[in-house]
C-alpha cells in the first residue's frame, strides 16, 4: 500500500470481511471514488455481495487484487458477466 500512498492514493486496512463490506458500501456514496481495490483474502467471504454491487453499478470499479502469498486463481470474466446480467 505504500507505493499507492506515494502516488496520492488513499488506502486503509480492515480486520474482517464484514468490515470491508461496510467500508465498500460507504465508499459507494462518495462521487470522488472511481476505483476500489480489495485483496482477495478479504473479499473471499463477501464475493456475493461484491458481485451484487457490480451488477448494479459500473462506478466505482471494484477490483480484487491478490493478497501477498495468495494462490493464483484464474478469473472467468464470462461467468462474472453472466452473473451481472442475470443470464
Amino acid at each position: 500500500m505504500t507505493g499507492f500512498a506515494l502516488t496520492g492514493v488513499q488506502g486503509e486496512y480492515v480486520k474482517s470481511s464484514s468490515e470491508a463490506l461496510g467500508r465498500v458500501q460507504s465508499l459507494l456514496k462518495d462521487q470522488q471514488v472511481g476505483l476500489i481495490m480489495i485483496s482477495d483474502d478479504v473479499s473471499k467471504e463477501i464475493k456475493g455481495e461484491i458481485a451484487s454491487i457490480r451488477a448494479k453499478r459500473a462506478v466505482p470499479l471494484i477490483y480484487e487484487v491478490p493478497a501477498p502469498g495468495s494462490k493464483k486463481e484464474t478469473t472467468d470474466y464470462r461467468v462474472i458477466m453472466r452473473q451481472i446480467l442475470g443470464v
